[in-house]
């Protein structure tokens, strides 16, 4: 599998529906942007706090795993499941770029990384066109 292909696993693992409500978000943000430039400094900024759905799952994953790990040591060994079903959901993502909880993170509108770097070079693009810079 080449790297390209591992940049758009999720997105090519997504109902179109939902990449195009996400798509369709990206645009209006633009969109918006093109009439009130002064705000694009602003909203860089948002982008860089923003987290992508890699980040967002591998944070979330980790503190299931460790949440079962606790708690089947302290509590009741039946807990260590949850590491075990998190870690192969893990696996079936970097795999095959689509788990259980990609699915419900991507309804939710959680973006790739790519998708967040689309915006900001149009954004970017935008401040740019403003200063006269390209």
């Amino acid at each position: 599998m080449a790297i390209t292909e591992t940049a758009t696993l999720v997105a090519r693992n997504t109902p179109p529906h939902v990449n195009r409500r996400i798509e369709t978000a990206t645009h209006r943000s633009i969109e918006y942007f093109r009439t009130h430039r002064d705000e694009i400094d602003e909203r860089l900024q948002e982008l860089d706090r923003e987290w992508d759905i890699e980040r967002l799952l591998e944070t979330n994953a980790s503190a299931l795993m460790l949440l079962g790990l606790g708690l089947g040591i302290g509590v009741d060994r039946r807990f260590l499941a949850l590491p075990v079903v998190v870690s192969g959901f893990l696996l079936q993502h970097a795999i095959q770029g689509w788990c259980p909880p990609v699915a419900v993170l991507r309804r939710m509108g959680v973006r790739t990384h790519r998708e967040i770097e689309d915006e900001r070079n149009a954004l970017l693009k935008l401040g740019g066109e403003m200063t006269g810079i390209h």
